[in-house]
Formats: structure tokens, sequence, C-alpha cells
């Protein structure tokens, strides 16, 4: 299980809801229409979405990033997404960035959505698409083989091709309206790949034995160096994106 550290988030994963801002004009939310934030994490977009106007509920299964967008004086509620704790046709738009693909009961999760979505209600969302990470997910994969640990444990993000997606949500009650798979290199801030690995792949490097944790980062930058990295020294993630607009039939 990913476990995340709401402070370093902020300080690392600032990008995320940066570079999906966006997504705002493809939920374009009303004054006053009732908007739930699909794995909400510390609350940086969800204060946007109220911004706006619409009356806007987070939900995140993460105690830290929920304590962290509670300080924003946000309304959150702690639960996972296959089992939200609210009623039928409950909201008018569900929105959801980066937080589908780390969700690993999908069908359960889009029932859920539709559940709480009314007729013709908006779903909304950012995820990771098919070939992300695509080097970072390799290259950590064989490091952890190499000192005895099962290469798939770093691995059990969800990251579907498009035409996967707008199967799965047809099955589950969605009219797809728009969806695009793009690719979205992605400079990382200072502390580059050191940072991202301490950051989105914390819960598998908290299981690794400490003497060996340094090492499998080390090998991991190392691998990823001359293909991540460029001549002055910037890392750039190979982000693969994965977006849609759909309406609940």
């Amino acid at each position: 299980m990913q476990r995340w550290d709401a402070q370093q988030y902020g300080q690392i994963g600032g990008f995320v809801p940066d570079l999906a801002a966006d997504l705002m004009e493809w939920l374009a939310p009303l004054p006053n229409e009732r908007v739930l934030d699909l794995g909400c994490g510390d609350g940086r977009f969800t204060a946007r979405l109220q911004a706006t106007g619409a009356t806007v509920i987070g939900v995140d299964c993460s105690p830290a990033m929920v304590e962290a967008a509670r300080s924003r004086n946000l309304i959150v509620e702690e639960a996972d997404a296959t089992a939200l704790p609210f009623g039928y046709a409950t909201f008018d738009a569900v929105f959801s960035n980066a937080a589908l693909h780390w969700i690993r009961d999908q069908d359960a999760m889009l029932r859920e959505v539709r559940r709480v979505l009314r007729p013709g209600g908006r779903f909304v969302a950012e995820m990771g698409g098919h070939g992300n990470i695509a080097a970072i997910r390799v290259a950590f994969a064989a490091v952890l083989e190499r000192y005895g640990i099962d290469g798939d444990a770093g691995d059990r993000n969800y990251y579907p091709t498009a035409r996967a997606y707008e199967e799965q949500l047809s099955k589950h009650g969605f009219l797809v309206e728009r969806m695009v798979h793009f690719p979205r290199p992605t400079p990382l801030p200072e502390a580059g790949m050191f940072g991202w690995l301490n950051t989105f792949r914390l819960g598998i490097l908290d299981e690794i034995p400490t003497e060996k944790r340094q090492r499998v980062l080390n090998d991991t930058v190392k691998m990823l160096l001359p293909v991540l990295c460029d001549e002055q020294r910037r890392w750039i993630a190979d982000y693969v994106r994965l977006r849609f607009a759909a309406r609940a039939r």
C-alpha cells in the first residue's frame, strides 16, 4: 500500500495539481453545484474548485492527506473510493486528478461514482495512462529484484489505454464525451528522482530493510540517469496522462 507524507508531497508533488490546472475547464463547475473531489490529496485543487463557488466535498483514504486538506478549511471525508459515504445521486459532478490509477478495484470505484452522481451528472478526471512512467517502473522493478525483492510489489498502479477505459466507463453507466491520451514529460523539482521515489513509492520503500533502502534508491537513480536526466542535471519524468469527461446515463 502507498503511504503519503503530506508535507513531503506538498514540496515534491506540487507539480501534480499545477499541471492539471486546465482540467478545471473540462469540468466547468457552476456556483452552488455539488462537486465531489475524489482522491483530493492535500486539498490544493479542492480549494481551487471551491473558489469557483461550487459546493465541494473532498474524499481521500490517506489520514495524512485528509488532515492537510482540512487545515485549508475544506470539507473532507476520510474514506475509500470503493465505499463512498454518500447517498444516491448526491452530486452534480465528480472530479478527480491523479488519483484513479492508485485504485486497485476499478469496478467497485466506478460503481460508487455512478451511484453518488445524479443522472446526467459529470465525471471529469485525469489519471496515469498507458505507458505512464514506463522507464521509472522498469528501472525500479529491476533494482528491487536485484536485492531479492519482488519487482511487482513496487508497481501496483493501473495505467489503461483510452479504449480500455472508455469500455470500463461505458460498462458502469457512463457516456464518454471526450477522452485524450497524451505524453506529458514532467520536469521534477530540485530533489529530482530521489525526491520522486521517496514521495510516490514511499509505501514499498517503507518495507525495504534499512540497510538496503538507500542502495535501492541509489541504483534506481543511477539506472535512470542517462534516460531521464538532461545535460544540465534536470530530471524529467516520463509521464503519460489519460483525461476524460463523461456523463452518468
